[in-house]
């Protein structure tokens, strides 16, 4: 049986490119979605679960519902929002957005599914160097460096919990990537970060499980 990898936020960018690649691996794959997009559809050999918003519980019920029963490999985190704030250009609805999106729902998506991460499976939450303390040397895009922050803090203490179950965990930051969420600004391209970010899945251990990773393999600062 092949490996099964689920991934999120996958009708674009990263997570597209996480479904081809797995997909021409010939892993099975699942991409979990919004909305998806012709791009995904026309990937051979990948099951597509639309109409999920991993923010909302009622859709993460009917994810866990659409997935009862099937085993998973590997658990990719990666749906996410992105918008700057500052002191002088505030938003706190866009602020509690970030939080909702990319610290929460990463959590209510391996609760949900964590009966079907058996010993030996992985997760992998795409996270930032932005929710890096130590790092910030700029200040300004105070949403996202929160919820990255404590999507971080929070997977390490789900790392403890699920070793004990023989999962391993880690935290990937994959680059600038030229990805929509970015207007393309980044200086790496999404099939290039996926392809590393891959590589860091496959070499994660029970030994390595909470770590936090740039995709090139470089430990961050927390």
């Amino acid at each position: 049986m092949n490996k099964h990898i689920v991934i999120t936020g996958a009708n674009r960018g990263i997570g597209l490119e996480f479904c081809k690649q797995y997909a021409l691996a010939g892993y099975q794959v699942t991409a979990i979605v919004r909305r998806s997009s012709d791009a995904l559809e026309q990937l051979n050999g990948v099951n597509i679960v639309t109409d999920i918003d991993v923010s909302n519980t009622t859709d993460i019920t009917v994810l866990q519902e659409a997935l009862s029963g099937q085993p998973i490999d590997v658990l990719i985190n990666n749906a996410g929002v992105f918008s700057n704030e500052t002191l002088t250009d505030m938003d706190f609805s866009a602020l509690e957005r970030q939080l909702q999106v990319n610290a929460i729902a990463p959590i209510r998506v391996v609760h949900a599914l964590q009966q079907n991460l058996s010993p030996g499976a992985k997760v992998a939450m795409i996270t930032s160097r932005m929710g890096s303390i130590a790092d910030n040397s700029s200040g300004a895009y105070i949403g996202y460096r929160m919820s990255k922050a404590a999507l971080n803090a929070a997977s390490v203490s789900l790392a403890h919990e699920l070793k004990d179950q023989g999962v391993a965990l880690t935290l990937l930051h994959p680059g600038f990537v030229q990805t929509e969420m970015v207007n393309y600004a980044g200086d790496i391209s999404a099939e290039q970060a996926a392809y590393r970010l891959i590589n860091r899945i496959e070499e994660l251990t029970l030994e390595s499980s909470g770590s936090f990773l740039h995709g090139n393999g470089d430990p961050l600062p927390w």
